[in-house]
């Protein structure tokens, strides 16, 4: 299986034809701020359609084309969202004919921002659009914010239509009525997507946050999350499974989010009879396989002494899992199925691509859809039939950039201040000897996260446009092990922040960075550090840009009061002098360096008050700071037009404040 017979599936690859009209004048940050052309994509169950959701040049809007895979036929939209503020996230396949979606939206109920979801279902035609999720009424006394979840597709049966999903049922007013419902909690039921039939599978449970099933069929374990005095949540689960026959459910596990002890299960295997999921092994994540025949053995499947074990790799309707990954310098794969090994290191060989990952599959397996890119190609989708040993381009990811010479991305290690070898990605502007240039550091989000070795459109812009780029994995970023996760970015945000520091001073020391020329550019998290950075070493940038910035941590913690997480927000921020030590709007008077910062005002991550605060607290200590506020826009600032905008006036805030 060395050689295949390469193609491109007819018609598919005109969808990237459609443009996105942006205001900003720089073709580069239309180009890199175009959202990808495939948000999501699914093969039908006979592997002969694909169903692809893809932006709309109108905002956040987008749409779900289906097409049939033998090119008699152009794709069309069969349903649309306009963003503003329904947006569709995700569909699969129930059957050949039907699929199901789900729709996210974000809204004010009582002043508070809520993010609400739901899902429906269309033929693949686009007739007969239905709404899957059960509907509430004038009786219900929560708000029904999420509409279910799809938990198994019911693979045995490819043309039935019926799917397994979870519902939450919530308490009813029974005044001045007898049918009022009574039952709280999360709930299984199988839903006909034809014609709308619903039967409870496992009655509803209070505190219970998931249900895991064989994906056959059969619902196999539970996950009980239980409750403070207070009605908060805890960051405790507890797991139940029942044995494969059926019967009593009976104790698996607890898991311990907070003290990281405990197996905390993913998916259920039914030829095995076990289930697959994640442990702290000697202070790293690892993939673990426990018995539902109840011996309780276990199995550690994969595991690493220096980075965590942190996806599982599933394939097909039935979602099999496969294998399981990890990053190093790269992500590596350790596949338990030895054919599809073998398939995908023929695939990657024959697209001269190292990153293979599978989308979908169709029912029997022989057709399978694959996304395949490198750091210097920013992806494409493709079809590979093993049958007929074909393999046929669907379309480019990010065809915005095609004629765009992208930067190779090359791992790295520098020194902090302490003497601990810090991980990083650094990136050079394309033909550049790396010397006497301007330079960014730019932090990941998070803290709970890290940086990967791939292309990244914030990255390669910026390169793009002149500037290195350099992405630390400091110390409180995820994916290698505890002990360097310490209490978190946030409670160690001195060791956090040090090494990030610590990365613009390497740049200086080893004359990539300009004298004066050094900026720091980060998201989220990575804006938060950018601003903290700042205040720890007012000296060091020269320049300041913060995307959607936390800036104030009791402020942070506050924004969760009204929501059941509240308590594990409260313990993930800590208490202590470091918070308003690590606060940078409470010490806005350190910051010496201009700001520019952006932030949607829809925004239920980290919410716009965030950067209104530190805005004015700037402002007060005489500070340089400009904020720009995008209307209808959360976290992500899902909009090509608003991201380009984004990048334009960032990069020519960063020219005039380094003297470019």
């Amino acid at each position: 299986m060395s050689k295949f017979a390469r193609g491109v599936v007819f018609g598919l690859v005109c969808l990237a034809s459609a443009g996105v009209a942006v205001a900003a004048e720089d073709p580069a940050a239309k180009a890199f701020g175009a959202r990808p052309a495939v948000l999501d994509a699914s093969l039908s169950p006979d592997g002969q359609s694909i169903a692809l959701i893809q932006p709309l040049a109108d905002g956040q809007a987008n749409a779900l084309f289906v097409a049939r895979l033998d090119g008699k036929s152009q794709p069309k939209p069969i349903l649309t969202s306009s963003g503003r503020p329904d947006r569709l996230t995700d569909c699969g396949w129930a059957s050949n004919t039907r699929l199901v979606c789900q729709i996210y939206m974000v809204t004010k109920q009582d002043a508070v921002r809520m993010v609400f979801t739901r899902m429906v279902a269309v033929n693949a035609d686009g007739t007969k659009v239905q709404e899957l999720s059960a509907t509430s009424n004038n009786y219900t006394l929560e708000y029904r914010q999420f509409g279910g979840g799809v938990i198994d597709w019911l693979a045995d049966d490819p043309n039935g239509g019926s799917v397994l999903m979870s519902r939450a049922f919530h308490e009813e007013d029974s005044t001045g009525t007898l049918l009022a419902n009574q039952k709280r909690g999360l709930a299984v039921e199988k839903v006909d997507t034809n014609t709308l039939q619903r039967t409870i599978v496992e009655q509803p449970r209070e505190a219970v946050e998931v249900y895991i099933s064989d994906q056959h069929g059969a619902v196999r374990i539970y996950g009980h999350r239980p409750r403070a005095t207070s009605g908060y949540m805890t960051n405790k689960v507890n797991y139940f499974y029942r044995p494969a026959g059926g019967g009593p459910w009976t104790p698996l596990s607890s898991y311990d989010g907070d003290a990281r002890t405990g197996f905390e299960p993913t998916d259920v295997d039914r030829a095995l009879n076990a289930a697959y999921g994640f442990e702290w092994v000697n202070g790293h994540l690892a993939v673990v396989r426990v018995a539902l025949d109840g011996s309780g053995k276990r199995e550690v499947l994969v595991s690493r002494s220096d980075v965590d074990v942190d996806r599982l790799i599933r394939v097909g309707r039935d979602h099999r899992v496969v294998g399981a990954s990890y990053a190093t310098d790269r992500r590596q794969v350790e596949f338990f199925d030895p054919k599809l090994k073998a398939t995908a290191v023929a695939l990657s060989k024959a697209l001269g691509q190292p990153d293979i990952r599978f989308v979908d599959a169709s029912q029997d397996g022989t057709k399978l859809l694959l996304w395949a890119g490198t750091d210097v190609d920013p992806g494409r989708y493709y079809l590979f039939d093993s049958a007929a040993k074909r393999l046929a381009e669907v379309m480019p990811g990010r065809p915005e950039l095609a004629g765009y010479k992208l930067s190779p991305v090359k791992a790295i290690t520098y020194k902090a201040a302490d003497g601990t070898d810090i991980p990083a990605y650094l990136t050079l502007p394309p033909g550049s000897d790396g010397k006497n240039i301007p330079a960014i550091v730019m932090p990941h989000g998070g803290p709970e996260s890290r940086d990967e070795w791939g292309f990244d459109w914030l990255a390669q812009y910026f390169a793009n446009r002149g500037f290195a780029v350099l992405q630390p994995n400091f110390r409180g970023s995820a994916g290698y092990g505890e002990a360097w996760f310490e209490n978190n970015g946030f409670q160690s945000w001195r060791t956090a922040i040090g090494d990030v520091n610590d990365a613009g001073r390497w740049l200086s020391a080893q004359g990539i960075a300009a004298p004066g020329k050094l900026a720091i550019v980060g998201w989220s998290y990575g804006g938060y550090a950018a601003l903290q950075s700042s205040v720890l070493d007012p000296d060091l940038f020269k320049a300041v840009v913060a995307i959607a910035p936390v800036t104030d941590l009791d402020a942070f913690r506050e924004e969760a009061r009204d929501f059941t997480n509240f308590k594990v927000e409260d313990a993930r921020i800590g208490h202590g002098p470091h918070v308003k030590e690590g606060s940078p709007a409470q010490n806005a008077e350190k910051i010496k360096a201009p700001v520019l910062m952006f932030h949607g005002d829809q925004d239920v991550n980290v919410g716009v008050g965030e950067s209104r605060l530190m805005a004015s607290r700037l402002k007060s200590a005489g500070g340089k700071v400009e904020l720009v506020v995008y209307p209808g826009l959360d976290h992500q600032l899902d909009d090509s037009s608003a991201r380009a905008r984004m990048l334009d006036k960032a990069d020519g805030f960063l020219r005039a404040s380094l003297g470019l």
